[in-house]
């Protein structure tokens, strides 16, 4: 039986490190906004269409993204807007974070127009004026941090670094959650929720077989693993404890 202890690990990260809006190609917005859940007020299209003016490549939806930018999502940008409302004024928040959820351009915009649906988009409107024109350089890359994880294994067991053996892609569930795989290469791959606009958790492979580093799409680091064909995920509670989470295929 192996028996492994798990005494202190620091997660392999990717990071992109000073890097401007402008200097990215891709851009993802979600399907919908959660602040506009109950209308939209087609400020999704109105966002993409904006963000095309600009030059940028926006991506909706988990089979649209090209195939440069599931090779690396740390080349996308993950656009939301936010409802920023006063009592007389109509108010929009735009907000762009990178893969590790850091914020690297936001932009508020305002309108004195009473109704929703034309004050929303004539806020939208006065947001995208602010966002500069995509410019990108080859200063977009991923720096990884050193990981150390430290392991207590039975004599009979070896360690070795193996691919993921899973589909490529593929759609998991557990029952609360419904998923996209999306494989980036053969030792890191993502799940990600078709209606939001990061990654649900990105999964890079460990020195045992079939476990992984996750980082989860509030930046938390936690493990993960293959078991009879299911993807399953150990979330930290707010008590400290875990729940085991089983995501099936489907």
């Amino acid at each position: 039986m192996k028996k492994i202890s798990v005494i202190a690990a620091f997660f392999l990260v990717t990071a992109v490190f000073g890097q401007k809006v402008s200097d990215y190609k891709y851009i993802s917005v979600p399907e919908k906004f959660k602040d506009f859940d109950k209308d939209s007020y087609g400020l999704e299209t109105s966002l993409a269409k904006g963000l095309t003016g600009k030059k940028y490549t926006v991506i909706q939806g988990i089979k649209e993204w090209p195939s440069d930018a599931r090779e690396n999502p740390c080349h996308v940008l993950y656009a939301n807007l936010l409802d920023n409302s006063s009592f007389l004024k109509n108010k929009v928040l735009i907000e762009v974070k990178d893969c590790n959820e850091k914020t690297v351009f936001s932009s508020k915009g305002s309108s004195n127009i009473k109704d929703f649906k034309d004050g929303f988009q004539d806020a939208l409107k006065q947001a995208i004026i602010a966002v500069p024109v995509s410019y990108p350089t080859e200063k977009v890359q991923t720096v990884k941090a050193e990981s150390v994880v430290t392991e207590t294994i039975s004599k009979n067991d070896t360690s070795s670094s193996a691919p993921v053996s899973e589909n490529k892609f593929g759609k998991y569930s557990n029952g609360k959650w419904n998923l996209q795989k999306i494989q980036v290469d053969n030792n890191q791959f993502i799940l990600a929720d078709s209606g939001s606009s990061v990654p649900f958790a990105v999964f890079k492979a460990s020195s045992k077989k079939d476990v992984f580093r996750v980082k989860l799409a509030d930046g938390t680091y936690t493990i993960g693993y293959v078991e009879n064909g299911n993807i399953i995920i150990d979330l930290p509670q707010s008590n400290g404890d875990f729940s085991k989470e089983v995501f099936s295929g489907k």
